[in-house]
This record gives structure tokens, C-alpha cells and sequence, in this order.
């Protein structure tokens, strides 16, 4: 490997989060007892998460000159996550609408991605240098996927190992998987994606295997609380999560997942040793309330990982 930088290419919006017992059903308002801004976003998210988890992360986007965009910057400083190649727009940064169910964690999310789905492929270009230096480059598909696409092909072509995370769900076009070293997906997106449903460990193994066949080289499908299915031409393996304590919220876990397989991966751990420290972070953050606020630092995940090895 080159060095162990991180470079994430993704999305950046602003999460408002509302806690809710119910979903309204249209043309009924209902009152939430909470209400929380912050920083969102799952390239962002994932550019946190390696950050917090020891990576030495380039994040590549586009924010708005507003509030929203400098909620961004201050936490990339706090972070310390480079942003060489954060561009700005006068158009407003995104918004995630978050109604997360309050009895058991779950979520329902309406994105508008605002400045970041301006982002060009020439942007991307700027960047170059520093994706080719990289040992990681990580995606996702809350920008347009000709730009997805253009930054894992520069990444390819350079030799950079890369990861997909096929979020949200959308059709992609077939020239993107080859270029995709490891794919992401949950049991939604795999399902969307190759037509497969995923309901157990065997539908998984089928979709994974559709994945492969269409030219990725690794598939880590995720099964929540069930941890992740790991699936090569060689490798067929079943990782359980790593309980952490009681769950508050899922909106950040897999965002917390794929920085830390970033991580991992980027330090030199084969991929199932880099898949078992990702599910110590996304188990941490699972604890939490928020998305990038709920990402944990390394020590605590290095403890989890040591107190499940002794269980």
C-alpha cells in the first residue's frame, strides 16, 4: 500500500431529526418530543467515521456558503479531515428529513442534496493527485453516479483499492462493478440491485454471488443485527455484529460500517479481520443518537473489541 490515507468522495447535508412514536400518514401533523440539527450526510458520515477510527481521511464535496456548510467545515476541522477538495456553491447545502421511530430505533429518511449533487467530474479531477496517493478511495450514491463512477475509475486506474457503498438503493449502470474492489450494500440495496431477495443467510449468499458475477471483487452484504455476510470466489463467511449495548438509533450504522472497513483495510487487516473492526464501530455507534456525533473514537473501539474477543 502506498500510505494509509482515506479519500471519500460523497455527499454532505445537514440531518434534522425529529423522534416520533407513529409516521404521519399524509394530511396529519404530529408532534414530536424531540427535535436535533446536525451534521449528515453519508459520505460525510463515512469521512467521520474513518477520522474518529484513526484514518488519516481527504474528503471530496461541494457545500453551500450557509449555515449548513459551515456546520461541515467546523466539524471537518474538529476532525481533522482534509478538505482540499471540499468545493463551494452559492446554491444552498442539502437536508436530510430523519423521522426515527422511537420504540425501536428505526428510521424513515427524506434526502435533498443541495450543493453536493453539483459536484462535477472536473472537480473530481482536482483531486487526482491525492486519490491516487491514497490507499482507500470510498463511495457512495447520494451524488450523480457519473460522478461516482468517475471517481472510482480514477481510482482503479491508479490502483487505489476501492469500496462501493450502494446507498441509497438505484440502479446502477453495469461498467461501475468492475470497478468496485469491495461493494456494500444492506439487505435492501443488494436486493435492488441484483433482483434477489434477501430475507436469510442463503438469499444473501445469492445476491452476493449475483455481484460477483457481474464483475466485483468482494461483497460485504450487511444484515443489521445479524452483522455481515462476506462473500469472494474464495471466501464464503458469516460475521455476527458486535453488541455494544442497547440499541438507540440505526441511521448511522452502516455509514459507521464502511468507515470502518476504510480503516482497516487502509491499516493493512485482511478483509475479514477489517470486517470485524467495522462491525465494532457500527455497533458502537448503534448506542447513539445522531449520525456523524454517534461515530466512536478508536480506543473505544479497540475495548470492544477486546472485551467481545473475551466473551
Amino acid at each position: 500500500m502506498k500510505n494509509k490515507t482515506i479519500t471519500v468522495l460523497g455527499s454532505y447535508v445537514a440531518d434534522l431529526a425529529f423522534r416520533i412514536e407513529a409516521l404521519p400518514v399524509w394530511g396529519e401533523t404530529r408532534l414530536s418530543p424531540s427535535f436535533a440539527i446536525g451534521p449528515g450526510g453519508k459520505g460525510s458520515n463515512q469521512a467521520v467515521a474513518a477520522a474518529r477510527a484513526g484514518g488519516n481521511v481527504t474528503f471530496i464535496t461541494k457545500l453551500g456558503q450557509d449555515a449548513f456548510g459551515q456546520m461541515a467545515r467546523d466539524l471537518y476541522r474538529a476532525e481533522s479531515i482534509d478538505t482540499t477538495f471540499v468545493a463551494t456553491t452559492a446554491t444552498a447545502t442539502g437536508a436530510a428529513a430523519i423521522l426515527l421511530d422511537a420504540r425501536y430505533g428505526e428510521n424513515a429518511i427524506v434526502i435533498a442534496p443541495g450543493a453536493c449533487y453539483e459536484l462535477t467530474t472536473e472537480e473530481v479531477d482536482l483531486a487526482s493527485p491525492a486519490i491516487a496517493s491514497s490507499s482507500i478511495f470510498v463511495a457512495q450514491l447520494e451524488l450523480r453516479t457519473e460522478v461516482v463512477e468517475h471517481g472510482l475509475r480514477l481510482a482503479h486506474s491508479a490502483g487505489v483499492m476501492t469500496i462501493l457503498n450502494p446507498a441509497p438503493a438505484l440502479p446502477l449502470p453495469e461498467s461501475i462493478f468492475p470497478l468496485c474492489d469491495y461493494i456494500t450494500p444492506n439487505e435492501t440495496e443488494a436486493a435492488a440491485l441484483t433482483g434477489v431477495a434477501v430475507h436469510d443467510l442463503a438469499g444473501a449468499e445469492c445476491a452476493a454471488e449475483a455481484l460477483l458475477d457481474r464483475g466485483v471483487g468482494r461483497v460485504l452484504l450487511t444484515l443489521g443485527a445479524e452483522g455481515v455476510l462476506l462473500k469472494s470466489r474464495g471466501v464464503t463467511k458469516h460475521i455476527p455484529a458486535v453488541n455494544a449495548g442497547p440499541v438507540l438509533e440505526t441511521t448511522g450504522a452502516g455509514d459507521a460500517f464502511n468507515g470502518g472497513l476504510a480503516v482497516g483495510l487502509a491499516e493493512g487487516m485482511d478483509w475479514i479481520e477489517a470486517a470485524r473492526f467495522a462491525c465494532a464501530v457500527a455497533g458502537l455507534s448503534v448506542t447513539r443518537a445522531g449520525t456523524a456525533p454517534s461515530m466512536p473514537r478508536r480506543a473505544e473501539i479497540d475495548a470492544l473489541l477486546q472485551t467481545s474477543a473475551r466473551s
